[in-house]
């Protein structure tokens, strides 16, 4: 007796919802937000899930520009890191630890409840920040240049062409250009098998935080 198969539909659905999805993003894309201290504005560039508040997300991609001294917010349960843009960095310093953010395109990370001070080292800067709840997934920062990386297995990409052109492999698809202060996010139901990260100059730059469950 042969086994009856799914209506159409319903596979049709089944392999949406396990398929990779993904878009680019355009700078005019970004959400301007103010920080959660009430200090300044961030760019926040993806966030997971869509449309959620600096209390309930995953995880949170964003850029802010820091113009002065003083407190970073708190953020409980949440890993962050942060990579240098441009300008000449900061210390953050507070709760018996000092980190250094002084060379750009160089990934710091520290725990989001930290009671942290800012103390710029000469003038403004711009950052790249990307945050995880620990609870809800976990994360990792990869800088791409000079040569093509190839990333390992998780649930969401998010490829941020921070100087010149990238451009991205995901299985099934053709090849993704993404521009420079462009973003690819890549998201699925289920584990992907990876992404490739091609820089196509030798001035590109791609910031790549990589997405998987809690760690456990």
């Amino acid at each position: 007796m042969v086994a009856a198969r799914e209506p159409l539909a319903a596979r049709r659905s089944y392999n949406r919802r396990m398929s990779p999805s993904h878009r680019v993003l355009a700078p005019a894309d970004y959400r301007r937000m103010p920080w959660k201290n009430g200090g300044g504005h961030t760019l926040e560039i993806a966030v997971e899930p869509p449309g959620a508040d600096l209390a309930h997300f995953a995880w949170r991609v964003s850029i802010a520009a820091i113009e002065r001294d003083g407190p970073f917010s708190s953020f409980p349960g949440v890993d962050r890191t942060l990579v240098l843009l441009a300008g000449n960095g900061m210390r953050l310093s507070g709760d018996g630890s000092t980190v250094e953010l002084r060379t750009a395109y160089e990934p710091v990370t520290f725990a989001g409840e930290a009671a942290l001070d800012c103390a710029l080292a000469d003038g403004p800067t711009r950052d790249f920040n990307f945050m995880v709840r620990r609870a809800l997934a976990s994360g990792s920062m990869r800088v791409v240049r000079d040569e093509a990386c190839a990333l390992p297995p998780a649930s969401a990409y998010v490829c941020y062409a921070a100087t010149g052109t990238c451009e991205s492999l995901l299985s099934g698809l053709p090849p993704i250009e993404v521009a420079a202060e462009h973003t690819l996010v890549v998201t699925s139901d289920s584990p992907m098998h990876g992404l490739h990260v091609n820089p196509t100059s030798p001035q590109s730059v791609a910031l790549v935080a990589v997405i998987g469950s809690p760690s456990q």
